[in-house]
């Protein structure tokens, strides 16, 4: 089997984001990136799962600048064999991404598509179900926790995806809570931020990164029109909340919800 995961160059979560005056973008300076988490998760979950199904290949792809092969390297570290990065300067919309991966997992083969379930960026969660939609696959969406095992010990090193045969199982989240279904193979799955933990890329692991396959392929060579359907026009902080006020009865609450909040 061929496990095609996907990993995107995103800003540390853990980073003050602050817009341009214009509106146009986010300011990039002295900004660190990182593997979006949700993918990150999608990456363990792969190497995971080849543990258990013999012969398995771990593909990580990327589509974005050339950049993005620092990501592809630490996912690289962590463990998967070989990288792709999809180099493209131009903002590429969720379709145009979805494109680009229906390209690479028919050229390669994939029997399994992972990806995060959204990207901490944009937040769209639009990608795994387009691409699925291209491909004409089955899909599962936000894999989520196995609670089956006892312990945490136990978890280690378990895919909460189980592969037997031509299926797939998957524990999702549901409003009401989990709920287990089976898919058919080739699928694309994608995970929730509770289905495991990643592993830390251990030092033989970075330096056997460097020797690893990283293939670079530029978007305008395959042949797809990635022209945007969907521009963003502007962006702007969120505004900034005002000071709460203390009231002296309920009454004067009943009046500033009615008169001012407009909530009754």
């Amino acid at each position: 089997m061929k496990i095609l995961v996907t990993v995107k160059r995103v800003p540390d979560y853990n980073a003050v984001i602050k817009v341009k005056g214009d509106g146009s973008g986010i300011v990039t300076e002295n900004l660190k990136y990182v593997v979006n988490p949700f993918d990150e998760i999608a990456v363990e979950e792969a190497l995971r799962i080849k543990a258990t199904v013999s012969g398995a290949e771990v593909v990580l792809v990327s589509v974005g600048s050339k950049t993005a092969a620092e990501q592809l390297r630490t996912g690289l570290a962590m463990g998967a064999d070989r990288a792709i990065l999809v180099t493209s300067d131009d903002e590429l919309d969720s379709l145009g991404v979805a494109k680009v991966l229906h390209k690479v997992a028919t050229d390669e083969g994939a029997g399994l598509v992972l990806m995060g379930k959204q990207a901490i960026d944009d937040d769209a969660n639009q990608t795994g179900q387009m691409l699925a939609a291209l491909l004409g696959w089955p899909q599962a969406t936000f894999a989520s926790k196995v609670e089956s095992l006892e312990s945490d010990e136990e978890k280690k090193g378990v895919p909460g995806i189980a592969i037997s045969g031509e299926s797939a199982q998957v524990v999702r989240e549901v409003d009401g809570g989990l709920e287990t279904i089976e898919t058919a193979l080739p699928a694309v799955i994608t995970v929730d931020l509770r289905l495991n933990v990643p592993r830390y890329a251990s030092l033989p692991g970075i330096m056997k990164a460097r020797k690893k396959e990283l293939k670079e392929i530029a978007a305008g060579d395959l042949g797809i029109d990635l022209t945007p359907k969907v521009k963003v026009t502007k962006l702007s902080p969120p505004p900034e909340r005002q000071a709460g006020r203390k009231v002296e009865s309920v009454e004067e609450l009943v009046k500033a919800l009615h008169d001012e909040a407009k909530a009754i």
